[in-house]
């Protein structure tokens, strides 16, 4: 008998397949199945057969008593695990404002927005089911109840969430025009490799999923989703052999694409520092740096990139609120780093 076993019911292998052989011939479609998936209870089987996740010769059978021959070719396709609802948890929140129709909140470097694969738990979205109760718009849908914008779980800084509907479609009017004819702003600061040779411009390059990896973005010439990045330099940062190592760059937003700042910022040579996955190529340069500045950087463990600044105008009452978040603790020791050093 030929046989590729599921490991893991929810897991790695979502395929099962065998031949039948002499004895196993006669016998129950359910039974045999179960005999050879010890991860999955015959209960289950029953269940995936009656749904029609099993053939056999290629043909759907959705009997659990039907008798197998010798020879049959079995096969059974794990469906894909439904995403739990996500529940309430009391997970500390940095309330920045909070009426009855939004909440502005100060998010913390690691803190995933909303649940998603390998995150059902301990999001901003399950702290603010707890904080919020029922009160959160449900355009978003269950998963994402309020959520109107996102950032990365690894940058910091400030996010508005609605709490009602009609609130949520106006903020989602004003984020779709990016502030160009209303009062929406949205402002980075971000710590990058190396030294643009101006001190500010633009960057129109549009974003599509990566070829080479569907986890990441890339920059593409034809195709892709247009992405405008504003730029301007803060502040440079010299160090010993290294006349242009880092740069304090504040960028605006046009459009607000997966990722728009760390690729576009890679795009144009100035990956952020602390990026794995779009400045991998800069890890050598870490080592030719001297301690402590060289320890400090290494162990800064996120892409240094902060949502300072959010601005917007009140769905409800039209008033512009203006919101400003400091730099969190690990981007200012870094920051204080470049410039000691």
């Amino acid at each position: 008998m030929t046989d590729n076993s599921l490991q893991d019911p929810a897991g790695q292998d979502q395929d099962f397949s065998l031949t039948v052989d002499a004895a196993d011939a006669g016998k129950r479609l359910d039974a045999v199945l179960a005999a050879h998936l010890e991860a999955l209870s015959r209960n289950r089987v029953q269940s995936l057969i009656k749904s029609g996740d099993v053939t056999v010769g290629g043909a759907k059978v959705v009997e659990p008593k039907y008798r197998v021959n010798e020879g049959d070719e079995l096969n059974l396709t794990l469906p894909e695990p439904e995403d739990p609802e996500p529940r309430g948890e009391d997970i500390p929140l940095n309330v920045v404002f909070e009426d009855d129709h939004l909440i502005v909140i100060d998010k913390p470097a690691g803190l995933v927005v909303h649940p998603g694969a390998g995150n059902w738990t301990g999001t901003l979205v399950n702290a603010l089911i707890h904080h919020c109760g029922d009160t959160l718009s449900g355009i978003g849908g269950i998963k994402r109840p309020g959520i109107v914008h996102r950032i990365d779980k690894d940058t910091s800084g400030l996010l508005v969430i609605a709490k009602t509907d009609r609130t949520h479609q106006g903020l989602s009017a004003q984020f779709a025009d990016h502030g160009r004819t209303g009062p929406l702003e949205r402002a980075y600061s971000a710590l990058v490799w190396g030294a643009p040779s101006g001190l500010k411009g633009t960057i129109d390059a549009n974003l599509a999923r990566s070829h080479n990896n569907r986890q990441k973005m890339a920059v593409v010439k034809t195709s892709g989703r247009t992405a405008i990045t504003h730029w301007q330099v803060k502040e440079r940062f010299r160090h010993t052999g290294e006349p242009d190592l880092a740069s304090l760059i504040e960028c605006r937003l046009e459009t607000g694409r997966t990722h728009q700042i760390r690729v576009h910022m890679t795009h144009i040579g100035h990956p952020l520092i602390g990026d794995d996955d779009y400045g991998s190529g800069f890890k050598t340069k870490i080592n030719r740096l001297e301690d402590p500045l060289k320890s400090l950087i290494r162990d800064f463990g996120r892409q240094a990139l902060h949502a300072g600044l959010l601005a917007f105008e009140h769905p409800s009452t039209g008033e512009t609120l203006r919101f400003e978040s400091p730099y969190p603790a690990d981007f200012a020791k870094l920051l204080s780093g470049l410039q000691k050093f």
